[in-house]
């Protein structure tokens, strides 16, 4: 099992912790900071998808005027632990 900080930019969350086991499943994801509620949802919901599937489904969303956003720091911390 990996175990992995990243920390955030541009967003209201400071960083993300994620497990990820050998296989690539994602086991959890714990957001610093953002919209609780919101990063709760995002993280239950990622729980037993692959690295790829939830790189595919987040990256490029931006939080309204912003260039990214939590989901999208998400999938770049993902890319990064490839």
């Amino acid at each position: 099992m990996a175990k992995y900080r990243y920390y955030t930019q541009g967003t209201c969350s400071s960083q993300i912790d994620l497990d990820v086991d050998d296989n690539g499943v994602i086991q959890n994801v714990a957001f610093t900071g953002g919209c609780n509620g919101n990063l709760q949802g995002i993280s239950r919901l990622v729980k037993g998808m692959s690295r790829e599937e939830a790189i595919a489904k987040l990256a490029g969303i931006k939080c309204g005027n912003k260039p990214t956003s939590c989901p999208d720091q998400l999938a770049q911390a993902l890319k990064q632990m490839s």
